[in-house]
């Protein structure tokens, strides 16, 4: 990794601040403190929502008093920073909840209070109210940032890169929904419906209220996800991925047609295709290592290993698609999902353009090109790309 995107990495997050998924595994076991100040920074909503509802329940256990004692602010609105201060400063006479002054989209409001937000973290709270800032992005470089970590309170609401989200899937299904998930099921959910918390949280509520009652103890299958998961539009965008992977090109186009005529953005599209292409290359790789270098026993242990979800549908549908590309047509998918990459974000990005594109890709992939020669690029610039790997054809 390049030093400056490290470094820019590295001051994205203040360290040493907890992880909402970690907090919301085991919230009995988390402790808030004191803080004057907490900020929520980080880009899934999903964890800022809940962080948020677990901070109310906290500050403010008695529903009665929500209504005076837990105040929201519109930061992406007009806002009097006074307004936010005064809320948080004003000292409850009798009641047992804490006063929170909660600033939502708060990127511009910390831009314009910066100094006495920096006060503001640097104090001890007393008995006054805090004030909660959801925000984007948070330097940790910052005199805020750090004052704010030294004695206030900082969550990150982002999913981290490393993080074994199935594993906190099924944890979370249990908890928050009662319901049993097989290993395979939350990989499954994860596939397809990718880092998007919100869905997969909805899609959880209705794996759940799909269990028939006698069936409760039982976990639920992998087959279940694609019954229940996800709308009308992303279920035909899970068929089309997988007859393209599969080599059917003309069902895939018939698909990718009406996707794009309900609306679908072509990029989202070539995302979901990618996520599943990448583990398919990903296996093709490790099957061509020497036996004395990692080289995985089979197919199946390959396909595991490359992150294809561990049920028989997923493995033999993902087997049999890495059996009709071959060996030289799985190594090259890396190379046509950079030129399908580069296409959309250049000179195919919209219209008719972008959906040749895309149909390109699933002629490349289709049975009939098995033996067959690569249908051509379309014509532009020259670039170099990746070295071939030795034996293979253009």
């Amino acid at each position: 990794m390049p030093l400056h995107v490290a470094l820019a990495q590295e001051t994205r997050h203040v360290a040493g601040a907890p992880n909402a998924l970690d907090i919301l595994a085991a919230p009995e076991e988390w402790t808030l403190g004191t803080p004057a100040i907490v900020v929520l920074h980080g880009d899934e909503p999903f964890l800022a929502r809940e962080i948020l509802a677990l901070l109310r329940d906290r500050l403010c256990p008695d529903e009665a008093d929500r209504g005076w004692a837990w105040r929201e602010f519109a930061g992406d609105e007009p806002l009097d920073a006074r307004d936010v201060f005064d809320e948080a400063a004003t000292v409850p006479m009798f009641a047992t909840a804490t006063r929170a002054a909660v600033v939502r989209q708060a990127d511009a409001f910390v831009s314009a209070a910066r100094e006495r937000l920096e006060e503001l973290a640097g104090a001890d709270r007393g008995r006054r109210g805090l004030v909660i800032l959801e925000v984007k992005s948070f330097p940790a470089t910052t005199r805020l940032a750090k004052a704010a970590a030294k004695r206030g309170l900082v969550i990150d609401t982002s999913l981290p890169a490393r993080h074994d989200l199935a594993a906190w899937l099924k944890s979370w299904a249990a908890r928050r929904h009662g319901a049993r998930l097989a290993p395979a099921t939350a990989q499954r959910l994860v596939e397809r419906l990718g880092g998007d918390l919100g869905q997969i949280d909805q899609a959880l509520a209705r794996l759940a209220a799909a269990v028939d009652p006698a069936a409760k103890s039982a976990p639920i299958p992998p087959e279940a996800v694609d019954d229940v998961a996800g709308s009308p539009q992303e279920r035909t965008a899970w068929g089309m991925v997988d007859a393209a992977a599969t080599g059917d090109a003309a069902a895939a186009v018939k698909q990718l047609a009406d996707l794009l005529e309900a609306g679908e953005n072509p990029v989202g599209i070539a995302a979901q295709i990618a996520a599943v292409l990448r583990r398919l290359a990903t296996a093709a790789r490790l099957l061509a290592l020497p036996a004395d270098a990692g080289r995985p026993a089979g197919v199946e242990p390959a396909l595991r290993e490359a992150g294809v979800a561990a049920w028989p549908k997923a493995l033999a549908q993902a087997r049999e698609s890495l059996v009709q590309l071959g060996a030289r047509r799985a190594r090259r998918l890396p190379v046509w999902l950079l030129d399908l990459d580069l296409a959309l974000k250049g000179e195919s990005s919209r219209g008719l353009r972008a959906r040749l594109a895309l149909e390109r890709l699933f002629c490349r992939l289709s049975r009939a090109m098995a033996t067959g020669p690569e249908p051509r690029a379309a014509a532009g610039p020259r670039r170099a790309g990746p070295a071939r790997t030795p034996g293979d054809r253009p």
